[in-house]
């Protein structure tokens, strides 16, 4: 699929998926890489978060994000401790 040229469209094709992502359940952790977006899926806690946003890697640890929740940024590492979420790829 050809990919968009400017940034504002960028965006769109990412937070759509069509960059591709993984999922992650129980005690995963994301394959290497920058992801741009988090979908909770379920009930999650993050063992290891790691990104763009101040205090990201202290505040959103081991706390319960509930479903539904979604952050975004420039994701570059996230373990799970138990819950299951989707992390969508930054090209």
């Amino acid at each position: 699929m050809k990919q968009p040229e400017n940034h504002m469209a960028r965006d769109v094709f990412q937070l759509q998926g069509l960059d591709g992502g993984v999922v992650l359940s129980g005690t995963d952790a994301a394959p290497a890489g920058n992801y741009r977006w988090m979908k909770v899926v379920s009930d999650t806690v993050l063992a290891v978060f790691t990104s763009n946003l101040t205090d990201g890697d202290t505040k959103l640890v081991s706390v319960t994000l509930p479903a539904g929740t979604e952050i975004g940024g420039v994701i570059t590492a996230v373990t799970l401790t138990s819950g299951r979420v989707i992390l969508y790829k930054m090209a």
